[in-house]
């Protein structure tokens, strides 16, 4: 009996893990109102019943995606050191942006895609801990600004910058390869050297 139990959770564990990837896939190819429970069950290789047995509905599936995303979309913020030194601690926080693009582009475009319909299932979450995260660095970014570490700036407008000029890498993909030549064309290391080169000259002081 404890040996099929175990079994059991093996598959059980197996199965969750195939419906995310899967759900994942779909959702951000097709956004929430495009995708399906049939899709998902088929790119799983699970029937609909079966899926919908560790599953409720495609907004329970859409939700887990969506709250495992936001933390992992939280933590390359969280990273910047408030006692670190600022012009580096932002352009380690531009790469690691740009590296969440290249190593993560499903989920960029899900959570893009969620922000597109006006983020009805994670509204709570961005006016909340979304927006007490970048209030605190937006006055971690005021202090360095005061002590004339880095040049004057909108901090919230620079938060914003950074993140559509890396997400912009994974969200729109297809256009950045086809206007650089194709799919076998890596745009990150030319994109990462571009982008330190612009906040470190727009972030140093005068003078």
């Amino acid at each position: 009996m404890q040996q099929r139990a175990r079994t059991a959770t093996r598959i059980q564990r197996k199965n969750t893990a195939a419906i995310l990837e899967a759900a994942l896939e779909v959702f951000s190819a097709h956004g929430y109102r495009g995708a399906t429970v049939d899709q998902i069950a088929q790119a799983a290789g699970l029937s609909k019943p079966n899926l919908l047995y560790y599953f409720p509905s495609k907004e329970a599936l859409h939700m887990t995606l969506l709250d495992g995303l936001l933390e992992t979309w939280l933590d390359p913020l969280k990273a910047m050191d408030p006692e670190g030194e600022p012009l580096e601690e932002i352009l380690a926080y531009v790469r690691r942006k740009l590296e969440m693009s290249r190593d993560f582009p499903r989920e960029s475009r899900l959570f893009a895609n969620e922000i597109i319909q006006g983020a009805p299932r994670i509204a709570p979450a961005l006016s909340g801990e979304l927006k007490a995260l970048v209030d605190d660095m937006a006055g971690v970014i005021n202090g360095w600004i005061a002590s004339g570490k880095i040049a004057e700036v909108d901090p919230y407008h620079l938060i914003f910058s950074i993140w559509s000029l890396t997400q912009h890498y994974a969200d729109f993909d297809v256009q950045v390869h086809a206007v650089l030549g194709g799919p076998e064309v890596d745009p990150y290391p030319a994109a990462q050297a571009y982008l330190e080169t612009l906040f470190t000259r727009m972030l140093t002081p005068k003078g």
